[in-house]
Parts: structure tokens; C-alpha cells; sequence
């Protein structure tokens, strides 16, 4: 079953549908410079509505008002690796892994200092 649902056609295709909403969402609502760093589509000058903490990530996009330092866009590629591992079930998981990002082991996997959470 692992075979079927992780790191397969089946999640790379959740991972491609959730970058396309990812790609349509920031196109919508971004206002800001659009570009391309560490593997991910960056949307900035969103609107804080638009996106949960600091960010997201959608698939391949990463949606934030301006915070974009390297070591975050790095805790963002890693968040790009776990869409493209779990496809669509990511956003589940994620939600039962527990909103605190200091419990949460996909926000632990991603770096809680990269990420901003811990100095």
C-alpha cells in the first residue's frame, strides 16, 4: 500500500495538482516579485489572508507576504519534498501531526530554526 500511496505516480500527481493550485492562488493574489529559488515558486507580497504563519507551501509554490531568507526558503523546499512524498494525504497529515510546529514532525523534518520557530 506504502507503494502505492507514497512516493509514487499516485503522490507525484497530488504534488502536481496542489502546485497548480499553488501557481493559481499566487498569481491571483500576489503583489509582490515572483521567483524562482530553491526549487520553489515564491509568491510574495501576499496578502496575510492568503497564507497560514509566515508562509506556505503548496507543492512547488510558496506563498508569504516577505519572508523569504534562505534558511526559510530551505525549511520550504524540505515542506516541497514532504507534497511530493505524500501527494494530496499531505495536508492531512500535517493537520493530525498537530498544529504547534514544535510538536508537529513534519515542521520538526522541515528544521524548526530554519523555519523560524526556535532561535
Amino acid at each position: 500500500m506504502n507503494r502505492i500511496l507514497f512516493n509514487s505516480p499516485l503522490s507525484r500527481l497530488g504534488y502536481w495538482y496542489a502546485t497548480l493550485v499553488g501557481l493559481v492562488w499566487g498569481s491571483i493574489w500576489s503583489t509582490g516579485a515572483i521567483q524562482r529559488r530553491n526549487g520553489l515558486f515564491v509568491f510574495t507580497g501576499m496578502p496575510t489572508w492568503t497564507f497560514g504563519r509566515g508562509g506556505s507551501c503548496v507543492g512547488a509554490c510558496y506563498l508569504t507576504a516577505q519572508n523569504v531568507s534562505d534558511a526559510v526558503l530551505e525549511h520550504e523546499a524540505v515542506h516541497k519534498t514532504q507534497w511530493q512524498t505524500y501527494g494530496m494525504l499531505f495536508p492531512f497529515f500535517y493537520a493530525a501531526a498537530g498544529f504547534n510546529p514544535l510538536n508537529n514532525r513534519f515542521e520538526i523534518e522541515a528544521g524548526l530554526r530554519k523555519g523560524g520557530y526556535i532561535r
